[in-house]
């Protein structure tokens, strides 16, 4: 089953809502994050794809998650000087969201991504292609510089 995001809506940093089809044209790398959890140096890799790859139209694109062990207790304020101070972070970091049980978006429809099921832990990721298709999930192990990842994120670039 194809997964299309085009009509997914989000909330953004300022709690507005943000159609992730305004993204149409633009590969788009979501990731569900947490600044308490062993996989939260993931952050700097992160931001060195959006720098490597954001003049191409690369966009990474963040959702704090307190789903799982309770990693990511702040408030998005709170999150938003962790990154940044600590990792650099400049792309984009939405608001709170459910990531498992009762979801919110992006992953009612992420989720629903073969293999379908929730996201397991943090950091799990999600690559769209420029036309809103969900082009593979990798999982929290995969770190944002494996070549896998990196090789998918520049197919996607190319197509």
């Amino acid at each position: 089953m194809t997964v299309n995001v085009s009509k997914v809506v989000v909330k953004d940093a300022k709690g507005e809502d943000k159609c992730l089809g305004d993204y149409q044209g633009k590969v788009l790398l979501i990731v569900n994050v947490a600044s308490k959890c062993g996989f939260t140096k993931q952050y700097s890799a992160l931001q060195k794809l959006q720098d490597t790859y954001g003049a191409k139209g690369f966009e990474v694109l963040a959702f704090p998650c307190n789903d799982f062990g309770g990693q990511e207790p702040g408030n998005l304020e709170e999150i938003q000087n962790f990154c940044s101070s600590n990792y650099g972070v400049q792309f984009s970091i939405f608001d709170k969201i459910h990531a498992k049980g009762t979801t919110t978006e992006p992953y009612k429809t992420l989720n629903a991504t073969q293999p379908s099921g929730d996201v397991e832990w943090n950091f799990e990721k999600f690559l769209i292609s420029k036309d809103s298709q969900v082009l593979k999930r990798f999982k929290s192990a995969v770190e944002p510089d494996d070549k896998d990842l990196k090789a998918a994120i520049e197919n996607a670039l190319d197509s």
